[in-house]
């Protein structure tokens, strides 16, 4: 990161993680990477998706997959105890 990129960050109140979230998440014009609302929107409600999906999985115990030469076999809950 150049001092003025530093400079300009520490001005406009963005932080790295910020700019982490864009050059991720953002799509290239030219030289510039973008993130604007409607991507972040995209990225929001992709998060709020995962979650739901991680909260159900959550409710269950956790999730087992059984997997052989790359195909699921099975899949069941994760039981207490077992490992």
């Amino acid at each position: 990161m150049t001092h003025h990129m530093n400079v300009r960050m520490n001005q406009r109140g963005m932080t790295s993680s910020l700019v982490a979230l864009a050059l991720e998440n953002g799509y290239w014009r030219g030289d510039m990477c973008i993130l604007d609302r409607k991507v972040i929107r995209q990225f929001v409600d992709d998060l709020d998706r995962q979650r739901k999906i991680a909260l159900k999985a959550l409710d269950k115990g956790g999730v087992v997959v059984v997997e052989a030469g790359g195909e699921a076999i099975t899949t069941y809950r994760v039981e207490k105890g077992r490992r």
